[in-house]
Order: C-alpha cells, then structure tokens, then sequence
C-alpha cells in the first residue's frame, strides 16, 4: 500500500485529533449552594460549644445540690457576679492589659530574635556548625529554669517578665525557622539556578515563599507559649498587676469565685489569640496565589 492511498485516512485521523477528544456524557454535578459552607461552620461552631455547656451545666448541678462545699466550689453565678465588679470597677481592664502588654513585648522581641536566629542557622553553614550545638542544647533546658538567674539580673520587675517571656518566644520561631530553610526541596533551588536567579532573587523568591508555613508555625508556637509563659513570670515573679496576680491574689483570700474568674478569663484570652494567628495565617496564604499569578 502506498503513501498515497493511505493519506485520506491519514488526514482524517489528525483532524479528529485536532479536534479533541469526544464530549462527556456524564451529567454535570449539582451546583453547590452559596449557603451550604456557612450553615456547615455555624454547626461546627455549635459542635465545639456542647463540652462548655455541658460543663457549666454540671458545675450548676454539682453547686446548687452542695455536693461539694461552698468554699471550694462556688455556684456560675457568683463567679458571673464577681466577673461583673472586677469589670466595673476596672480591675479586670488594668489587669488584663497589663499582661497582654507583657504579653506582646516578648513576643515581638523573642519573634524577631528567633526569625534573624533562625535564618542565620539555616542559610550559613558556619554558624550552624559553631551555633547550632549550643542551641539544640539550650533548647533542653526548661525555660522555668532560667528564672532564678533572671530574677537576679533583671529584678522581679516587668523587664524581668518581658525577658523570661522573649526566651519562650524565641525558642520555636528559631527551630520552626530553621527547619523550614532546611526542608525547602532541593529541585526548587535547582530551578532557581538554572533561571540564573542572583543569591538575593533565590533567598526572597524561591526559599522563605517555600519556608513560610514553617515559619508561620513557629510564630504561632510563639504567641501561645508567650502567653503560658506570661501566666507562669506573674506567678514566679510577683510584682506589679496582671491576671497572674489577680489568680494568686483570689487564692491567698481564699475567694474561689476569683480564682474561677480569671481562670475563665485566661482561657478566653488564649482562644482569642489563638482564633487572630489563625486569621492572619489564612489572610497571608490567601493573597499568595494572586502574588504568584
């Protein structure tokens, strides 16, 4: 058979292919409705609020038939009454923001360390070789262990306080900083050199981009591990006001409606904080796409 009988057959086989392959015959799927996600999240959100409930409920039952005394124990109420003075007379607010003052100076100063730390040990080899031994041992020290030096250096003051609470920050940022450099696949960097990208173009464009969730990770280990640790300085380094001192103060009175109170308050204040990483974590991812394109 020659090329000349075949080629009608042949011409009509590379139109059929230019045209692309045979529509579909399944059935489109339903579209989704705009309100589905948000009856999903408002019942997820209910979800989460049946252990509370269900544990104030207890608590009610337990103080209202005084299976336990009075003094150890007391009734929602007077814990809602107690939070009621403490809000109008002020003291939750100076407390409170005492604390988040504290709070978010350890933070930023530990964040800050840990990010220039951390970026340091993953892109010099020298200085992981001479630095990195004496961090991975620093990391095994408790952190309530550096209090007694501090509280000598420092005093039992607030710098002491902002101190201990920039070691707790610092901790995670620099590990989750590190490592995030480290885990950046090495095609990545292969590409990037072969794009001819300058030193700068491949630490900015290519490294921290792919390095950022780990490094949002840290930060997020940060806030919450800054706010524990700003409960445990109050505690340990007793001077000035805070929730910390508003606890032990509610313990040496032997007031179980304040200590109950501000229990609630830690609480709430650590979900707040927790619920603003997460916003912010999704608010930066969300905008990469739109950087990229």
């Amino acid at each position: 058979m020659s090329f000349l009988s075949t080629l009608p057959s042949r011409i009509a086989a590379a139109r059929a292919k230019r045209k692309g392959p045979p529509p579909c015959s399944c059935a489109l799927p339903p579209p989704r409705k705009k309100g589905a996600s948000a009856v999903a999240r408002l019942s997820g959100a209910w979800r989460g609020a049946v252990l509370p409930i269900a544990a104030i409920a207890i608590w009610a039952v337990v103080s209202a038939l005084h299976l336990v005394k009075s003094g150890l124990l007391v009734s929602p109420l007077a814990v809602l009454q107690t939070g009621w003075q403490q809000t109008l007379s002020g003291a939750l607010l100076r407390a409170l923001s005492a604390s988040l003052a504290r709070e978010a100076s350890g933070f930023v100063i530990g964040t800050v360390g840990g990010l220039l730390l951390g970026s340091l040990l993953g892109f010099s080899r020298i200085a992981r070789r001479v630095v990195g031994p004496s961090f991975d041992t620093f990391k095994q020290i408790s952190l309530f262990a550096w209090i007694p030096l501090i509280s000598v250096w420092f005093g039992l003051g607030d710098a002491a306080k902002v101190v201990f609470l920039s070691l707790a920050a610092l901790l995670p940022v620099t590990a989750h900083t590190c490592d995030g450099i480290h885990a950046v696949p090495r095609s990545y960097i292969e590409v990037a050199r072969a794009f001819r990208y300058s030193r700068l173009q491949l630490i900015t464009h290519v490294i921290l981009p792919a390095a950022l969730p780990s490094i949002f990770t840290g930060i997020y280990l940060a806030l919450i591990y800054s706010w524990l640790a700003t409960l445990g300085a109050e505690y340990l380094l007793v001077s000035g006001s805070g929730i910390g001192n508003l606890l032990i103060d509610g313990s040496e009175q032997f007031r179980m409606d304040l200590v109950l109170f501000g229990i609630i308050v830690v609480g709430l204040t650590g979900w707040a904080l927790n619920a603003l990483a997460r916003a912010i974590e999704r608010a930066v991812f969300a905008r990469r796409p739109a950087r990229a394109s």
